[in-house]
């Protein structure tokens, strides 16, 4: 009962699960459900069957095995269920493709961002944009800007941080290699270094373990973890976002004419309110999450 009932909470609060990767089967899934987005096909950027897919009539999208709630709900982006899977299918009915016409295929993390031709024609998978992967491959613009925020126990020293200042003193975690953990450094200026772990599974580990006070995770992760993952779970704040936000952007391969249709999909999907009213639903925007000073 209190599985379902902190599962009710996180999709009311958009909350996230830990990003995992693992190899897969690539075999399409394909299908589509009724919550697979709002149509906006009569404002499509350009009509499914004229654009160079994998499949004559079909586009292919990638994301890992398992993919996580709430980017997508029960590891089945199909339903279009999941902030994610909604973005996927209406970037796909911009592009003129029919709910029916799009086929999802699981790829690991690496081999999404791995250099050569790719067995989709898009990925969406929580891919950062940085200038090192543009060397490989091609990006939309935006459908996700992140924030970074602080999560502990409530048996934690850091239970009552109210600031930046009162975080500082404390042992601060976060994955190494990520926003999150430069950000925690730049943002908190702790007065010991960062410590780094590997995956965020780690991270959540070492605050239980008490190795750290607070650890440092995207939003959706901190919600997540805060209303289901962690006994006694406190979500402390957001940090300031700094000048350069981490940014998701759909992969595909270096070159592809896909790349400006698609950014043109996601552009106009943020000029008419659809990301905004998909991360509300979703992810929200800062729910019990304020921004530490």
């Amino acid at each position: 009962m209190r599985r379902a009932l902190a599962l009710a909470a996180v999709s009311l609060l958009g909350s996230l699960a830990l990003v995992g990767c693992a190899p897969v089967d690539e075999t399409p899934s394909g299908g589509s459900s009724a919550g697979a987005g709002t149509s906006t096909a009569d404002a499509g950027t350009a009509t499914g069957g004229d654009l160079p897919t994998l499949t004559d009539g079909v586009l292919t999208i990638a994301t890992s095995e398992p993919a996580y709630e709430p980017w997508v709900v029960g590891d089945d982006p199909t339903t279009g269920e999941g902030y994610e899977a909604a973005v996927a299918y209406a970037v796909a009915d911009r592009l003129g493709y029919a709910a029916d016409d799009v086929e999802w295929v699981r790829a690991t993390f690496e081999q999404i961002i791995a250099p050569g031709a790719k067995t989709f024609d898009l990925a969406i998978n929580q891919v950062s944009i940085t200038d090192e992967r543009r060397e490989n491959l091609d990006f939309s613009s935006s459908y996700y800007d992140t924030a970074q925020a602080v999560v502990t126990l409530e048996t934690a020293a850091a239970a009552d941080a109210a600031s930046l200042a009162d975080l500082a003193p404390l042992r601060i975690g976060a994955m190494v290699g990520t926003t999150s953990a430069q950000v925690a450094e730049d943002a908190i200026a702790p007065t010991t270094d960062v410590q780094l772990f590997n995956d965020n599974d780690q991270v959540k580990q070492a605050l239980v373990a008490g190795l750290v006070d607070a650890i440092v995770v995207d939003l959706p992760t901190a919600l997540y973890l805060s209303a289901v993952e962690l006994e006694g779970g406190v979500l402390v704040g957001q940090l300031p976002a700094g000048a350069d936000p981490d940014q998701f952007g759909l992969v595909l391969d270096k070159g592809s004419a896909l790349t400006e249709p698609v950014t043109e999909a996601v552009d106009a999907l943020r000029a008419d309110g659809t990301l905004a009213d998909l991360e509300a639903q979703w992810l929200t925007d800062a729910a019990g999450a304020p921004v530490l000073r």
